[in-house]
């Protein structure tokens, strides 16, 4: 409480936490954020699915996080400081409907 530094990072930190898991929230929301699986192998599955769609979303977005951070440094100075505010986990752009199959070759 009495280091503003620390307090100011660690608030940061457990923002980028919430912004995936709200990412992760609005990617489930189709289901109402419910596991409806009845077998542990199936609700494992399903986390699974739901954990490797949020990680594509956050990979796509650093990857053009990155570019765009490239491209704006190119025409201006951008503070060091300033980068560790951006957090890659946004999806407005994303389309979440629809669902996701995937078909285990056994």
């Amino acid at each position: 409480m009495q280091q503003p530094e620390l307090r100011a990072r660690v608030q940061a930190g457990l923002n980028k936490g919430e912004a995936r898991n709200n990412l992760a929230r609005a990617v489930f929301f189709n289901r109402l954020g419910e596991v409806r699986d009845k077998s542990f192998e199936n609700q494992s599955y399903r986390v699974s699915g739901l954990n490797l769609v949020v990680a594509a979303i956050i990979l796509w977005n650093t990857v053009h996080l990155e570019e765009a951070i490239t491209k704006v440094k190119k025409q201006k100075k951008v503070p060091e400081e300033y980068l560790s505010y951006l957090s890659p986990p946004g999806w407005e752009h994303i389309s979440l409907t629809g669902d996701y199959i995937w078909r285990l070759k056994t």
